[in-house]
């Protein structure tokens, strides 16, 4: 499809035309493509507004990270705004502290879950452990139980202490299915601590909660 049919694409009623037309920018350099995408930031359709983020984060400049980060605070539905996360991650280090202040500002589970799953895949433990700490305080069951695993993940770097004293303090919990992401998490370290505390849950009243330190060789 050549440009100008693009265009044609993107200008359509149709929805399903606008959003090919987007997919259709992938062949496209990053300065044409770029303002094109930046367009369909205000589509009535959330779909082709998350096409649209997308496709900014595989067309990398400084145009198409501003418009994602702009894409990730301010867009109504909370589709659009998780996947303008997953784009602004592509680029990288950069995108970390933002993604951090992003999962503060908005409690929605499907974008923090979604920064989780993007900071889990970079180099930026420092906001990995901020933003999995906060996870765990509020109120969604399948962030804390996202958090608790990123957790883990923090066990062989310079952020594993402050880790391990968070799961360590969580291995009493009420709730089953914590106590077992937390088994899980501590089979990670490499800690005199994290082996007593799995030794406890070995214990455990919750056979699913014992099944997962078996698991783990204990």
């Amino acid at each position: 499809m050549d440009l100008n049919e693009i265009k044609t694409f993107l200008d359509s009623s149709d929805p399903q035309k606008r959003m090919k037309g987007v997919l259709e920018l992938r062949n496209q350099e990053v300065e044409t493509a770029v303002p094109l995408l930046k367009g369909k930031m205000d589509d009535p359709e959330f779909l082709v507004r998350s096409f649209a983020a997308m496709g900014l984060g595989k067309k990398q400049n400084a145009e198409s990270f501003a418009a994602l980060l702009e894409m990730m605070k301010f867009d109504r539905d909370p589709n659009v705004r998780a996947e303008a996360s997953n784009s602004l991650s592509l680029f990288g280090e950069v995108a970390a502290p933002h993604l951090a202040l992003m999962f503060e500002q908005d409690d929605h589970w499907l974008v923090r879950r979604s920064i989780l799953a993007a900071l889990a895949e970079l180099d930026s433990h420092e906001e990995l452990l901020q933003v999995s700490l906060l996870g765990i305080l509020g109120e969604d069951q399948t962030v804390k139980e996202s958090a608790i695993d990123c957790l883990g993940i923090l066990a062989k770097t310079e952020k594993k202490d402050s880790a391990l004293e968070k799961l360590l303090s969580l291995t009493k919990d009420e709730f089953w299915r914590i106590r077992w992401r937390v088994a899980k998490a501590l089979g990670k370290f490499e800690d005199i601590k994290a082996e007593n505390a799995l030794k406890e849950l070995k214990q455990d009243a919750d056979h699913r909660v014992v099944g997962a330190v078996l698991e783990l060789g204990l």
